[in-house]
């Protein structure tokens, strides 16, 4: 029970996002046009994840489209911010890195597809990770700009990266261990959505009201 409602606020809160930030797409920058399609992209996947959940089939492939999606839209998220030309040689290797080395694992093995793929999960969000924390580093001396949504992806992604890590093991802990890092992962994941809610709410919505004044 408590799982299931600390999840919902989360996909409360993701849906709140969502619309948020769609709603002054039209006015803003790359970055927050890309950041926009990203909440989408993740909200259309929960969604799906939990009406399949609902209706008792296996969700499992949509882990797949969610951590790869992820990836993709995130990177190109990085890549029009402010990086320099370290930083933007580092997340165009990595993606394409990345995305060979799934690829390839895929092509070679179908069935991984309809698996939990661990592998997928730790190496999407490392390079994530990275990405986040080379921007951290360069907000030191510049504008806090998506700094509290940058601050959330790190947060929740090094402690996902962690749970999705030990809930495999599964067979090894008890039933209650297991079902309290997922509680975990549930405030994770609120917390994030409540950091992108605070970043918008704080650099967007005066700009919103001025522009509808």
């Amino acid at each position: 029970m408590i799982l299931e409602i600390v999840a919902d606020l989360g996909y409360l809160v993701l849906f709140i996002n969502t619309l948020l930030f769609l709603k002054s797409f039209s006015s803003k920058g790359k970055a927050h046009k890309i950041f926009g399609i990203y909440l989408l992209c993740m909200f259309l996947i929960q969604i799906s994840a939990k009406a399949m959940h609902f209706f008792k089939l296996n969700n499992l492939m949509l882990s797949h489209f969610y951590f790869i999606a992820q990836f993709i839209l995130l990177s190109c998220f990085y890549l029009n911010l402010r990086m320099d030309a370290f930083q933007t040689k580092t997340i165009k290797v990595g993606f394409a890195f990345c995305l060979g080395v799934l690829g390839m694992q895929y092509l070679l093995d179908a069935t991984a597809f309809l698996k939990f793929n661990l592998f997928e999960i730790f190496i999407t969000s490392f390079l994530l990770i990275i990405y986040s924390t080379f921007y951290l580093y360069n907000l030191l001396n510049e504008k806090k700009e998506f700094y509290y949504i940058n601050l959330g992806i790190l947060i929740y992604l090094f402690g996902s990266t962690v749970i999705f890590l030990a809930g495999n093991l599964t067979t090894i802990y008890k039933l209650r261990f297991v079902f309290n890092i997922w509680i975990l992962n549930a405030f994770l994941y609120l917390i994030y959505q409540l950091l992108i809610l605070f970043e918008w709410r704080k650099n967007y919505s005066n700009q919103l009201k001025l522009k509808n004044g």
